[in-house]
């Protein structure tokens, strides 16, 4: 049984955070398009209007817990980097194995941030969310960048977004929870690194470049 729908009486204490819990629990089970405000209503046990007090559609519900799910995110990869230690290389190899650990534990999460299509535009919390997640791979590539002479060092922005789409492409291939998760002859965190080692011997940044 759903640990939402033993409780009641969430429009006398916090409705806002039970609707949010429910909408996570929801996409964990079905997916973004799995689930409808009324059903989240249902799981936390208010009536089918009541949602509305708080959130004035699904896309709003939706756009909190990506949000939220940003938040998290750019925390989880900023604990993996530890503003570069014990080295900027080895951190930078614990940020890719971080974004794939995300997407493995907080599916729904994951799923609510990158595969709802939200307008950002609508949204601008989320955007600013994005940006502070997204800027932690920034600040990484930055510092590994540094190492580099002048004349050799490729803009830290596409850089960022190079290994940004490894790492995604990896996770969204490989470490979903369900059934489109695709099979692979190893760990997907040693299809990333080996990858991002490849790139980076590329630019002069890891051993045999």
């Amino acid at each position: 049984m759903s640990r939402f729908s033993e409780r009641r009486g969430y429009h006398h204490g916090n409705l806002r955070e039970a609707l949010i819990g429910a909408a996570v629990e929801l996409i964990a089970q079905h997916g973004p398009a799995g689930f409808t405000v009324a059903e989240a209503a249902r799981l936390a046990g208010v009536s089918p209007g009541a949602p509305y007090r708080h959130f004035r559609d699904a896309e709003a519900l939706l756009a909190e817990v990506a949000l939220r799910g940003y938040d998290r995110f750019a925390e989880a990869l900023a604990a993996a980097w530890a503003s570069g230690r014990p080295d900027p290389l080895t951190a930078f190899e614990a940020l890719g194995r971080a974004y794939l650990a995300f997407a493995r534990r907080e599916p729904a999460f994951y799923a609510a941030m990158f595969e709802t299509r939200l307008d950002t535009a609508a949204h601008p919390g989320l955007a600013a969310a994005g940006d502070r997640a997204f800027g932690v791979l920034r600040e990484a590539t930055e510092r590994l960048l540094a190492d580099l002479p002048e004349g050799r060092r490729p803009p830290a922005l596409m850089v960022a977004l190079h290994v940004w789409t490894m790492a995604h492409g990896t996770a969204s291939l490989f470490c979903r929870p369900d059934g489109a998760r695709r099979k692979l002859p190893m760990a997907p965190e040693d299809l990333l690194e080996a990858g991002m080692l490849i790139y980076l011997q590329s630019l002069g940044l890891a051993g045999g470049g």
